[in-house]
């Protein structure tokens, strides 16, 4: 079995290498105990958000993430799900926490792959005192740590 995660940006410029961002949501399938899946990340516009957000989940507006995770018949059979993130949103959600972009994307992934793995959280405020949201934080803090190691790795072999 294997974790196949692809990444694309639809030709926007995304200042989260595309190789972190699927080394992010591999990481997070594997603390997850998933070892078959199939994900793919799309970076998108706002435009492009915005019309997902009001065809697939009937809201208005511009959002940061979107994720459809589809229903597995059986254990056995692999995580199939697609994620959205909006940079532009995203940076505007970093700026008001004070966070990097780079923490914020990756963070979006981490969020959009467990919402993939069926994690949900109410709407509001509550949704950072959440469950799903805990467990976010802590594989955040794992994951890039982790995966900021495996880039050290990688330069070494090259």
């Amino acid at each position: 079995m294997s974790c196949i995660v692809d990444v694309a940006t639809e030709g926007i410029r995304v200042p989260l290498a595309r190789w972190r961002a699927a080394a992010i949501a591999r990481a997070v399938l594997r603390a997850e105990g998933v070892d078959s899946a199939r994900l793919s990340v799309t970076f998108v516009t706002t435009p492009r958000i915005i019309a997902l957000n009001r065809t697939h989940l009937r809201r208005r507006g511009a959002t940061d993430v979107i994720a459809f995770g589809f229903v597995r018949r059986a254990v056995s059979e692999p995580v199939v799900g697609d994620i959205y993130i909006a940079p532009d949103v995203a940076r505007r959600n970093a700026v008001e926490n004070g966070v990097s972009m780079r923490e914020e994307l990756a963070r979006l992934v981490v969020h959009g792959v467990l919402h993939a793995l069926g994690f949900d959280h109410p709407d509001g405020v509550a949704r950072m005192g959440s469950a799903m949201w805990r467990r976010q934080e802590a594989l955040l803090r794992r994951m890039t740590r982790r995966v900021g190691g495996e880039r050290r790795h990688r330069a070494r072999a090259a």
